[in-house]
């Protein structure tokens, strides 16, 4: 019985994963096929270079982004693996379909005067969408599988690898279009879409923690472990009473936050509960360390004759 409820919880994991890509490239979308490119406004990674593509030769930028990813993917498949791959080529997928959609029904110029304000709210659309796809295993392809690779093995902001990455494909655009004006406004975009893309993936992987004193600790902490997180226990006293006292410590994502409080308000509403926001949680159940293992290199041990 126990592992039917796992396996419906690692498909229902899997099919909210998929539903928050697509969302994600339907946003993705928006920003860029509505905002950036009607308004001659690059921005990074694959969609950038379509972008350039498309202004020098008219060539479909859907059709210049599928192939550049798919040649990308085609490198990513050893090192991130056919699972983080085959979310990616549906995420490459979904935007290939949705950005054609929106090149066939819409043929407007949003903000044509206002190229500013188009470069903001376009960057804010595709960081959001690219955050999302990034959080949930996958992404939009291009620069982002270059990302994902390093932040697989070093601990470093996904959207300033992005940036970096990026620079120099909005710097070129400068060739085609001739105008340092949409450059600047290109920048612009690169540094909003990072800073959407590190605030959702930030906000989807942030963590809390909670010292709980009670009197019915073993009850909440066996709840709590029903809720499949773990609680350390810690014995105190109390420094105004004497009393012996048992801390219940706890790690858990932010959005288990409200389970948590509700188990602790069922079991023992006069509990006294510290919640703080940690920066990082690495092991089981968290994230990965993200460090090199270098192997120390120890000399050969010396034999007696």
């Amino acid at each position: 019985m126990e592992q039917i409820r796992l396996t419906k919880a690692a498909v229902w994991t899997e099919v909210r994963d998929y539903l928050t890509i697509a969302v994600g490239m339907l946003s993705y979308c928006i920003g860029w096929g509505i905002f950036l490119l009607p308004n001659n406004i690059t921005t990074g990674g694959v969609a950038g270079v379509s972008s350039i593509l498309f202004w020098a030769t008219g060539f479909p930028v859907q059709s210049s982004y599928f192939i550049i990813n798919a040649a990308l993917l085609l490198i990513a498949l050893r090192v991130l693996g056919w699972r983080f791959c085959v979310k990616t080529i549906y995420a490459v997928t979904v935007l290939t379909v949705g950005v054609a959609a929106v090149r066939a029904h819409y043929d407007g110029h949003l903000l044509a005067d206002q190229p500013f304000m188009a470069a903001i709210i376009g960057a804010v659309f595709c960081g959001c969408g690219v955050g999302l796809g990034l959080s949930s295993n996958g992404s939009t392809g291009g620069t982002d599988i270059i990302a994902a690779i390093i932040n697989k093995y070093r601990d470093i902001s996904l959207g300033r690898v992005i940036m970096l990455c990026d620079v120099i494909i909005i710097s070129s655009s400068y060739l085609v279009l001739r105008d340092w004006e949409k450059v600047i406004y290109g920048y612009v975009v690169l540094y909003v879409t990072a800073f959407c893309i590190d605030q959702v993936v930030n906000s989807s992987r942030s963590s809390v923690q909670f010292f709980i004193v009670s009197q019915k600790w073993e009850q909440i902490g066996r709840r709590i472990n029903l809720a499949h997180r773990g609680c350390t226990v810690i014995d105190a006293t109390g420094f105004y009473t004497g009393h012996e006292v048992k801390i219940l410590f706890v790690l858990a994502k932010r959005r288990e936050s409200s389970v948590i409080f509700r188990i602790i308000n069922e079991t023992d509403p006069d509990a006294f509960v510290s919640q703080s926001a940690v920066i990082g949680v690495y092991g089981e159940g968290f994230d990965h360390f993200k460090v090199r293992r270098k192997q120390d290199k120890m000399p050969a041990p010396a034999t007696g004759d």
